[in-house]
C-alpha cells in the first residue's frame, strides 16, 4: 500500500511519521505541491502497481489523467486509486492540530476495497420526448432539442407557431405515469378539432363570432353559441366536426417535460426522465433541464439499491396489513402493497436508492444492497478503530449525502480558512459520505456506539423529503431512550438541518456540543446482513458495557418507530384461538403442541401489530420496550389453559375456554340442537362414530 499525502502549499499542519505509525505504515512523506511540481513522484507511485490512497480529491481529475498517461502504470480497472479529503475535513479546521487521528482514520476507511457490484437496473430510451404545456413556451424549449430528440406536443392553451414543426396532442390529460423509457400518457380528445387534420390556416379562427377558437386551435365549447361557421369555412379540410365522439388516447414515450404548474406527480422524488418546469422557472434551470434531457438518449443502467425477503416482510397476513412503515416513507412511490400476496413491491425503475425503506423495515426484509450493510459496518469500524489506535477521543461520526451534504462540508472548512468566526470541521467529528443519508439507522447507528463511537449525527439539507425527517427522528428517539435506559449519559443522536452555506455559523456551534458517553471497551463483532442479528449484537455489548445497571428491568421505548417490544395478552379475553401464531411473521408467537400455551420470544418481536389486527378477541396489545433480562430470547408462556376432554372417549382437543365459547355462541342456531349440540362436545373420532352410530342419523348427517 501506498499513501501519498500533501500539505497543500504549506495550508494545513501534517505529521507524517504519526500518520505512518497510525496506518501500519513507515513515515509518510508530507509533499506541498504533488499535483504541481511533485507529480513525477505521483507517477511514480503509480508505477508500482501497489495499492495507491491520494490525499487530495481537489485534483481527482487531474491525478487521473496523469495515471492513464503515465507508461508502465496499470490501468485504472485493474488498480483503482483511492482519493480522501483530508484538507476541508479537517486540516483547514481551527482544531487541526488535533486532528491527525482523524486523518489517519479517513486514510485507513478509503483504502478500503470498493463494495461487491451489484445487479443492474436497465433503461432504454429511443428519445421520444412529450412536452406538456402552453404552446409558445413548449415550442420554443423544443426548439432547442429537436435537433436531438423526436418532439410531441401537448398544448394546454396558449398561442403556437404558424409553421406545424412538431406533431401537437390536445385534449383533457388523464394519466402519467411511468419512468424513463417508459411513460405512458392517456387522455381525451374531446374537442371538435382534430389537430392531426388542422391546416393552421386560421379560417376557422377569423369566422368564429364569439372567438371561442384560438391560436391553439381548440374551441373553448363554454363560449361557443353553436353559429358552426367555423365548420362551413373548413369544409375541404374537414377538421371540425361537433359529432365527433371523444377518443381515449395512449400512448408511450420516453420522456416527458411538463410545463405545467402542477405536476403530473406528486411524490418528492420523480421518476427519471420526467422533469417538471415551473411557469416562472429562470434561466438556469432551463437550461439545465435542457442539457439533462438531450443526454438521455440510449441504454443506461443504475444499481439495484435494495434486496427484498419476502419471507420477513411483516406487511400483511390472511389479508390483514402490519407494518406499511416501508409504503409510508417511500419518496418515489416505488413501494406498493401486494397484501394479498402477503408482500410489498418494489419497483426497481422508480426507486432512486435513499434507503429509507431499509432504514424503517422492523425486519430487514428490505435491506440495503449498495453498499452493503457488512461493507458500511466495515467502514464505520476501520474509521473508529484507526481513530482511537491513534490517540483519538469522543469521536463523533457525521453522515452527509454525497452530493448536497459533501458541497456543504467543502464549503465549511473553506470558510473556516477564510472566516475567522467559522472554526470548521472538529477534529473529533469524522465526516462519512453516504449515497443518502436515509440509508442507515437504529442497528447501524447502535453499532456506531457499540464501536466507541460517543455520537452520531446527520447532516440534512435541501435534498431530504420531509418523511425521511421524521423517521429519521423516530429512529434516533427509540436509539436514544434505549441508550438512556442503559446508564449512557449525554445526547448521542442529532440531526442537523443545513440549507446552505448561510447556515455555517449555526452548524459550527451546534456539533461542538459536549461528547456523549459511550462503551470502555469497542466491540469487535462485524455488522451483518441480516438486521436483526446486527441490532442483537450491538444491544448484548452496549447492556454487558453499560455504566451503570440499569434500575427496572424494562426499557419503555416511543411506540412510533420502535422495532423491539413485548406482546401484551388480556387472558380474560383470549381463548387460545392461535390465530396470532399464524399471523406473526417473526416467529415471535409459538403454540405448544404438547399442550393448550401461547408462548412469545421478546427478541423476535418487531412490533408489526399483525397479531393485534388478526385476533378475534381483541386480546392482544404492543407494548414497545428493551427488556433486559436473559429470558427475552427464549420462549415464555403468555397464556395457558385448561384443556377441554371429549364427553365420549376423555381424549383433549381444545381448550376449556374455546369450545365453551363457541358453544354459547351457537347455542341459539337451530342447526346445533339437542343431539348436535352434544357432538360439538366430542373430538373428531368420537363425533364420527357417534354420526354413523346413532339411531337418529340423517343423511343431513353423511
Amino acid at each position: 500500500m501506498t499513501t501519498l499525502i500533501c500539505n497543500c502549499n504549506r495550508t494545513m499542519p501534517l505529521d507524517g511519521a504519526a500518520l505512518g505509525r497510525a496506518l501500519g505504515e513507515e513515515a509518510l512523506t508530507v509533499h506541498t505541491a504533488l499535483c504541481r511540481r511533485e507529480a513525477p513522484l505521483f507517477q511514480r507511485a503509480a508505477r508500482t502497481g501497489e495499492p495507491l490512497t491520494v490525499a487530495c480529491t481537489q485534483e481527482q481529475r487531474l491525478f487521473t489523467e496523469l495515471a492513464e498517461q503515465t507508461e508502465g502504470a496499470p490501468s485504472l480497472d485493474e488498480r483503482p486509486i483511492h482519493f480522501v479529503n483530508l484538507r476541508e475535513t479537517g486540516g483547514w479546521s481551527r482544531d487541526a492540530a488535533q486532528a491527525m487521528p482523524k486523518m489517519a482514520a479517513l486514510l485507513a476507511a478509503a483504502r478500503l476495497p470498493e463494495p461487491d457490484p451489484v445487479p443492474t437496473v436497465t433503461f432504454k430510451s429511443a428519445g421520444r420526448l412529450l412536452v406538456i404545456g402552453p404552446l409558445e413556451r413548449a415550442e420554443a424549449l423544443a426548439a432547442r432539442l429537436d435537433d436531438v430528440l423526436s418532439v410531441t406536443l401537448f398544448a394546454t392553451g396558449g398561442a403556437g407557431r404558424q409553421d406545424h414543426r412538431y406533431p401537437v396532442l390536445a385534449g383533457e390529460l388523464q394519466r402519467v405515469n411511468g419512468w424513463l423509457g417508459a411513460f405512458e400518457v392517456q387522455w381525451r380528445e374531446n374537442n371538435p378539432i382534430a389537430l392531426d387534420l388542422c391546416t393552421r390556416c386560421n379560417a376557422c379562427v377569423a369566422a368564429c363570432p364569439e372567438g371561442a377558437i384560438g391560436l391553439d386551435y381548440q374551441i373553448d365549447l363554454a363560449a361557443c353559441r353553436s353559429h358552426r361557421d367555423c365548420v362551413r369555412v373548413c369544409e375541404a379540410p374537414g377538421a371540425i366536426d361537433f359529432q365527433r365522439d371523444p377518443v381515449a388516447h395512449d400512448e408511450r414515450f420516453d420522456l416527458v417535460l411538463d410545463l405545467r404548474p402542477q405536476p403530473a406527480f406528486t411524490q418528492h422524488a420523480l421518476p427519471q426522465g420526467y422533469f417538471h418546469l415551473l411557469p416562472q422557472a429562470g434561466v438556469e434551470a432551463q437550461f439545465d433541464a435542457v442539457l439533462k434531457l438531450r443526454e438521455l438518449v440510449g441504454e443506461f443502467e443504475k444499481p439495484r439499491f435494495f434486496q427484498y425477503r419476502q419471507k420477513l416482510c411483516a406487511h400483511g397476513r390472511n389479508e390483514q396489513v402490519g407494518c406499511r412503515a416501508c409504503v409510508d416513507v417511500c419518496s418515489a412511490s416505488a413501494i406498493s402493497s401486494q397484501v394479498e400476496r402477503q408482500q410489498i413491491h418494489v419497483n426497481p425503475h422508480l426507486c432512486v436508492g435513499c434507503g429509507a425503506c431499509t432504514t424503517v423495515c422492523p425486519t430487514g426484509a428490505l435491506g440495503y444492497a449498495y453498499p452493503g450493510a457488512d461493507h458500511q459496518g466495515r467502514h464505520w469500524r476501520t474509521l473508529l478503530t484507526t481513530y482511537t489506535r491513534a490517540g483519538g477521543r469522543d469521536a463523533a461520526l457525521l453522515l452527509h449525502s454525497q452530493g448536497a451534504g459533501q458541497r456543504f462540508i467543502d464549503d465549511w472548512g473553506r470558510a473556516a480558512r477564510l472566516d475567522a468566526s467559522v472554526r470548521g470541521v472538529p477534529a473529533r467529528v469524522l465526516p462519512v459520505a453516504l449515497w443518502h443519508t436515509a440509508s442507515t439507522g437504529l442497528e447501524m447507528w447502535l453499532s456506531a456506539i457499540a464501536y466507541g463511537a460517543s455520537q452520531v449525527w446527520v447532516l440534512l439539507t435541501d435534498e431530504e423529503a420531509p418523511d425521511y425527517r421524521r423517521a429519521l427522528a423516530e429512529q434516533m428517539a427509540v436509539a436514544e431512550a434505549i441508550l438512556n435506559g442503559l446508564g449512557y449519559q449525554g445526547e448521542h443522536f442529532r440531526l442537523i438541518e443545513a440549507r446552505d452555506a448561510r447556515d455555517l455559523a449555526a452548524v459550527d456551534a451546534m456539533v461542538r456540543v459536549p461528547a456523549a458517553a459511550t462503551v470502555a471497551q469497542p466491540a469487535t463483532h462485524a455488522v451483518l446482513a441480516d438486521k436483526r442479528a446486527t441490532l442483537e449484537l450491538a444491544l448484548d455489548h452496549l447492556v454487558r458495557h453499560a455504566p451503570q445497571p440499569p434500575v427496572e428491568a424494562t426499557i419503555a421505548l416511543p411506540a412510533a418507530g420502535a422495532p423491539l417490544g413485548s406482546v401484551v395478552v388480556n387472558r380474560d379475553a383470549c381463548t387460545l384461538c392461535l390465530s396470532c401464531v399464524s399471523a406473526c411473521p417473526a416467529q415471535a408467537l409459538q403454540d405448544n403442541p404438547q399442550a393448550p400455551q401461547l408462548r412469545f420470544i421478546e427478541k423476535n418481536c418487531v412490533q408489526c401489530g399483525l397479531c393485534v389486527k388478526t385476533c378475534p378477541e381483541n386480546a392482544l396489545s404492543l407494548q414497545p420496550r428493551l427488556w433486559l433480562d436473559a429470558q427475552r430470547k427464549q420462549p415464555r408462556v403468555v397464556n395457558e389453559q385448561s384443556p377441554y376432554h371429549c364427553i365420549r372417549c376423555g381424549k383433549p382437543f381444545g381448550t376449556l375456554k374455546g369450545v365453551e365459547a363457541m358453544l354459547a355462541r351457537l347455542s341459539g342456531h337451530s342447526m346445533f340442537q339437542g343431539v348436535a349440540a352434544e357432538r360439538l362436545k366430542m373430538c373428531g373420532d368420537c363425533r364420527v362414530i357417534d354420526i354413523h352410530t346413532s339411531r337418529e342419523v340423517k343423511i343431513t348427517d353423511l
